[in-house]
C-alpha cells in the first residue's frame, strides 16, 4: 500500500534549504520516491495553515518510506532541512 510524506515547513534560511534540496532527487529515486506536489501558498480551505512551503511525496510501500528516511544519505542531507527550516513531517497510509 502507497505510503505518502508530507511536509509543511517554513523556510527562513533559504541557502541551507537549496543545499537539502540538491541532494534530494537521487536518493528519492534509489527508493522509489516520488515528488507529487510542492506548494508555496497552499489554498486554507478551514482553519490555520502557519507554513508557507507544503511537500507531499509518494512511496510504493511504507518499507520504502523508512527506509529512504532511516536511510545515512537522508540522514545526513535533512541535517540542512532541520538547520534552514522549522516545520512538521508526517507519514501516511495511502488508500488503495
Amino acid at each position: 500500500m502507497a505510503r505518502f510524506f508530507i511536509a509543511q515547513l517554513n523556510v527562513h534560511d533559504p541557502v541551507e534549504y537549496a543545499r537539502y534540496l540538491e541532494g534530494t532527487a537521487a536518493l528519492l529515486e534509489e527508493f522509489s520516491g516520488t515528488v507529487l506536489a510542492v506548494d508555496e501558498d497552499p489554498e486554507v480551505l478551514e482553519g490555520e495553515w502557519p507554513y508557507a512551503r507544503t511537500v507531499l511525496i509518494e512511496f510504493p510501500t511504507r518499507d520504502h518510506l523508512d527506509r529512504w528516511y532511516r536511510s545515512d544519505g537522508y540522514r545526513a542531507i535533512a541535517a540542512h532541512r532541520r538547520a534552514a527550516a522549522t516545520g512538521n513531517v508526517v507519514s501516511i497510509e495511502g488508500r488503495n
